[in-house]
C-alpha cells in the first residue's frame, strides 16, 4: 500500500467544506493508499484534552489521544475524490485501540492512516479506519475505528460479532455530559460534526438533541477505569450503542481489576450507550 507523507497536517476548514458538499455513493472500492505526517504534540491541546476527559497528568499521552493527533489526516483521507462514500453518512460502530509501549513524551511522532477492506453488514457495508502512531523505535499504538455506511450493500454474509461471556459489573463512576460538551470536545479534537454541535444542527440529521462524541465517551470511560489499565501492553475495544443525548447523566460500570475485564456506559435509566472490554497481555 502506498503511504503518502505530508509535510504538515492539512487544514480542517476546507476539509469540512468538502464533507458538507459531498453527496451520494461514488463506487464500491476503497483507495489502496494512506496518509502520514510527522508531528509534535501541542502541550496546551494535550492539557485541555486531559482536563476534558478526566485523565491525570502522568507524563503519558492518554490512550485515546492519538485519535486527536490523526484527525486531520483521517478527514483528508475520507473526503478525497477517490473515497467512495460521503463522510457525513458514516456511523462509528466500534473502536479498538492497542497500546504497545508507553506513550511518553511529546514526539516527534509519525502518524499514519489507512483503510482496510469493505465487509458486508446487515445494515449496509463496513470498513476499518486504521491509525498508527510510531516513534524512532517503531510502532507505539494502533487504532481501528469500524465505520458503517448504510448506502451500499455488498455480497456476502455479514460478519457475526464474537460475544464474550458477561462479567459481573459494578458502578465505579458517574458524570454529567453537559449540553456544550460537543462544542468543548470539538475545540480540542477538531471534530465539528453538526450532530454534536447543537440541537438545531443535530435535528437536521434526525437527532432530537445534540449527541456526545463517541470518542469522548470512550476517553472519559478509560480515564475513570484508572489502575485497571497499565502504562502499556493492553488493548481496549468499545462498541457504541445508543447515543448520549445532551445534556445527560451517565454512569460507568466495570468488572473487578484483572487481566481481562468489561465495562459499560449507561444512562441513569439503564439505557446502554457503550459496551467494552480490556485485555492485558502477558509479558
Amino acid at each position: 500500500m502506498l503511504i503518502q507523507d505530508l509535510p504538515h497536517l492539512p487544514a480542517l476548514p476546507s476539509l469540512f467544506a468538502r464533507a458538507v458538499l459531498r453527496r451520494g455513493t461514488r463506487g464500491a472500492t476503497l483507495p489502496l493508499r494512506g496518509l502520514s505526517c510527522t508531528l509534535m504534540v501541542d502541550p496546551h491541546n494535550l492539557a485541555r484534552y486531559r482536563q476534558l476527559c478526566g485523565f491525570a497528568d502522568d507524563g503519558l499521552l492518554p490512550p485515546t489521544y492519538p485519535h486527536i493527533l490523526a484527525f486531520a489526516l483521517q478527514m483528508k483521507l475520507l473526503t478525497a475524490d477517490d473515497f467512495p462514500f460521503p463522510l457525513l453518512g458514516l456511523v462509528h460502530l466500534e473502536n479498538h485501540i492497542k497500546v504497545l509501549r508507553p506513550l511518553g513524551g511529546l514526539g516527534p511522532y509519525r502518524v499514519s492512516v489507512t483503510l482496510d477492506a469493505l465487509a458486508p453488514h446487515d445494515k449496509g457495508t463496513t470498513f476499518g479506519l486504521i491509525t498508527r502512531l510510531e516513534d524512532q523505535l517503531g510502532l507505539l499504538w494502533e487504532g481501528n475505528s469500524r465505520m458503517l455506511y448504510r448506502g451500499l450493500h455488498i455480497d456476502g454474509p455479514a460478519v457475526e460479532r464474537t460475544e464474550h461471556a458477561s462479567f459481573p459489573l459494578e458502578e465505579i463512576a458517574r458524570w454529567r455530559a453537559p449540553a456544550n460538551i460537543g462544542r468543548q470536545y470539538a475545540r480540542v479534537a477538531g471534530d465539528y460534526n453538526p450532530i454534536h454541535m447543537s440541537a438545531i444542527s443535530a435535528k437536521l440529521f434526525g437527532f432530537p438533541r445534540a449527541i456526545a462524541h463517541g470518542l469522548w465517551n470512550k476517553g472519559r470511560a478509560l480515564a475513570a477505569l484508572g489502575d485497571r489499565l497499565p502504562r502499556a501492553g493492553y488493548d481496549v475495544e468499545a462498541r457504541f450503542q445508543k447515543p448520549v443525548l445532551l445534556p445527560s447523566d451517565v454512569r460507568l460500570l466495570a468488572s473487578s481489576p484483572a487481566d481481562h475485564g468489561q465495562f459499560s456506559l449507561r444512562s441513569t435509566q439503564d439505557l446502554p450507550h457503550m459496551a467494552g472490554q480490556w485485555n492485558l497481555w502477558k509479558s
